[in-house]
């Protein structure tokens, strides 16, 4: 077995590649750009990578994990559904690409990977982790291991329903979670008054009522998808990551206030709510990690 696995991170915008030894530790990392529309070049930007790292290490013994958007297939040898971004993605085999053992994962699920193996979630069994960026991502730890469930589509927390009479997003459900928090959404849930959240939430701390009240009503609505994640899984963590999370105690305050009214509390037990510890690494890192437990 390797001691030694290559992470990378296929992002719309960067690859990010790295060591990751046996104990956790990474030992180099590096950073290319995507060039998404030109598959040719960042196929050959992950080779490149994975070649550079390779030479850092000084060794031939090593497995390499990928992070990437969409839904693996069932053995995670590649991505099998990915509509709409990196074209050339779907079906493309790492493994015979890279002639070296190689495991795919949906970038959220690494991660939570990352989190549970190295980070805020060390040695917790039964973990939801919840990404707020663009749109809201998850995955989900049961027993210590990431679930993926059938077709590898487990996680997808940003398409629960939370308006059952909101507009369809992007996969066709109505009022979702993703659509009230991500900020995909933000001019839409502001008339047009804000185009992201961090101006938003600007204009809510130099005293703007209306953003306000768009902000909070995006929190309460979080607290309602979290509460309800709470009934069907009863994680004892839930791990939030993304851009969103550095709104700091203007998420995290409310959004204990209204879980309190929501989350159903049996004997006082509440699920613990925490922020991510890993930077834009993590998906590199649980892919790694995930690969050093899975190479034969």
């Amino acid at each position: 077995m390797s001691a030694t696995a290559i992470g990378i991170d296929l992002g719309g915008t960067r690859i990010k590649a790295l060591a990751l030894n046996a104990d956790g530790n990474i030992l180099h990392h590096l950073y290319k750009p995507t060039n998404d529309g030109d598959d040719t070049f960042w196929k050959r930007a992950v080779a490149e990578a994975v070649n550079e790292i390779k030479q850092m290490i000084g060794t031939d013994q090593f497995v390499v994990g990928i992070s990437a958007p969409g839904l693996p297939n069932d053995d995670n040898t590649a991505i099998a559904f990915m509509p709409g971004r990196l074209q050339g993605l779907e079906s493309f085999c790492w493994k015979d690409f890279l002639h070296t053992p190689t495991y795919v994962l949906n970038d959220a699920v690494s991660a939570l990977m990352a989190e549970s193996r190295l980070g805020a979630a060390k040695h917790k069994k039964n973990v939801v982790m919840i990404t707020l960026g663009t749109g809201v991502g998850g995955a989900i730890l049961i027993n210590g291991k990431p679930y993926q469930g059938a077709f590898n589509k487990a996680g997808h927390v940003g398409h629960i329903v939370i308006n059952d009479e909101g507009e369809p997003d992007v996969t066709g459900m109505p009022g979702s979670l993703e659509d009230a928090i991500g900020n995909v959404t933000v001019e839409q849930r502001s008339n047009g008054k804000f185009t992201s959240t961090q101006q938003m939430l600007d204009a809510m701390r130099a005293g703007d009522d209306f953003a306000k009240k768009i902000w909070l009503t995006s929190v309460r609505k979080l607290a309602i998808g979290i509460a309800s994640i709470t009934n069907l899984l009863s994680p004892e963590t839930i791990i939030l990551g993304g851009g969103i999370t550095e709104a700091g105690k203007d998420l995290f305050e409310p959004l204990e206030e209204y879980l309190a009214k929501y989350e159903w509390r049996a004997g006082g037990n509440k699920v613990e709510i925490i922020k991510a510890a890993f930077g834009d690494l993590s998906g590199a890192a649980g892919a790694a990690s995930y690969a050093l437990e899975h190479v034969q």
